[in-house]
């Protein structure tokens, strides 16, 4: 198998320095405070189509002989690497078609058309996308662009660790989002050569954490079941030709839960003022919700946003969920006799605790009331875990039945 070395990264360096951005290394102050390390934000959401995914897609396509690139290129994905290819072709002269599932989002489908590629969606999943761009690439002549599992994919991807090393030449640690493994394993085989000291350190989903597994194996697995608001990393099998170079030069692989990524991606919003996808944030979700001395942490830290490319919609739940998850948003739901003033009783005993309230709702028509009953739902603005704690013991004691609602 083609392996990934140096002279291929730097070719890969000189071919993409004048078209991608070199994107900037911020300094994170809530980080550090809460690593107890200097840690550095690497934005890849501010790349060109707002991930990472161009470096690996540019490289690949520009390196196809004239007479294979005027068949065009083909790829099936539902976002960041759909926009990739799309724009690398674009940039090239070269007409590209992307397969996206039925039910992918309306930016990232819109994206990807205004970037120049002819768009068909087929299927309800990725692998049912992928199918028919195999089936188009066999009839067309097409080159399929696979997201991650080639040569020249990987090199491209490894420049971002080229520019790590660049701009922080005595880094540490450096914290990796990882789907199929081309961004890590790129990332890792780069900072070997540059920076033989650092730890690289992946970081996988856990509702869709193939890596430990076939790490374990000794070979790429499957893994049986996936579901994570985190779809830029959402491979269900390894890479063929990141797995070697993962194996060899990555110091572990740690998984994050659903929480930690939507907390992270709060973080990066409200303290580092950049939008960034749930798989994107995954490197800062490993910082927050593992502790320094698990992660083997070596200073200065360097957490890469890999993609800021999120639906709106999504974008709004995701909020959502990680207030709840910081303790500053509660929904809770309170049974109280339907009578005059027994509303206005409930929201004193919660004006007293301070919390804000963002909406009330009510309702007569549940089952498990009485007659003489209704039940409240109330959305409430608390400052923590503390302050929802003391909300909820405010109402207890008041000797209202509450339930808190997800």
């Amino acid at each position: 198998m083609e392996s990934v070395d140096m002279a291929r990264i730097e070719a890969a360096a000189r071919l993409l320095t004048p078209v991608i951005r070199r994107t900037p290394l911020l300094a994170s102050r809530v980080l550090s405070e809460r690593v107890g390390a200097q840690v550095w934000l690497k934005c890849e959401n501010l790349q060109r189509t707002g991930s990472f995914k161009p470096r690996g897609a540019y490289n690949r396509i520009a390196n196809l002989p004239q007479e294979i690139r005027e068949r065009g290129v083909v790829a099936a994905s539902a976002g960041n690497h759909a926009q990739g290819v799309a724009w690398s072709a674009a940039s090239l002269g070269i007409a590209s078609t992307v397969f996206m599932p039925i039910g992918a989002s309306l930016p990232k489908l819109m994206a990807t058309k205004a970037y120049g590629a002819q768009v068909r969606q087929v299927g309800e999943t990725i692998d049912e996308s992928l199918d028919a761009a195999l089936d188009f690439a066999d009839r067309s002549g097409a080159t399929l662009i696979h997201p991650f599992d080639h040569p020249d994919i990987v090199a491209g991807q490894a420049t971002v660790g080229v520019e790590i090393a660049q701009q922080l030449p005595r880094v540490g640690t450096v914290l990796v989002p990882t789907g199929g493994g081309g961004l890590l394993a790129g990332v890792a085989v780069a900072l070997r050569h540059l920076a033989p000291d650092v730890r690289v350190i992946g970081v996988q989903a856990a509702e869709a954490a193939a890596w430990p597994d076939s790490l374990a194996a000794g070979r790429p697995v499957r893994v049986e079941r996936m579901a994570t608001m985190a779809d830029g990393i959402a491979v269900g099998r390894p890479g063929t030709v990141p797995f070697d170079h993962v194996a060899q030069h990555v110091s572990r692989i740690v998984t994050v839960d659903e929480e930690a990524l939507s907390q992270a991606l709060l973080l990066c919003l409200e303290r580092a003022k950049l939008i960034v996808e749930p798989a994107g944030a995954a490197a800062v979700a490993a910082l927050t919700s593992h502790p320094p001395e698990e992660l083997g942490l070596r200073e200065p830290v360097c957490a890469i946003l890999s993609g800021g490319n999120i639906d709106p919609l999504l974008l709004t739940r995701v909020i959502g969920h990680g207030l709840s998850a910081a303790g500053r948003y509660l929904a809770v739901r309170v049974t109280i006799s339907d009578r005059p003033g027994a509303l206005g009783a409930l929201l004193a005993v919660i004006g007293k605790t301070s919390a804000s309230v963002v909406d009330v709702a009510h309702s007569r028509t549940g089952t498990w009331l009485a007659v003489d009953e209704v039940e409240v739902a109330l959305t409430l603005e608390t400052r923590g875990p503390d302050h929802r704690d003391d909300v909820l013991t405010a109402l207890a004691n008041a000797g209202y039945a509450v339930r808190v609602s997800d």
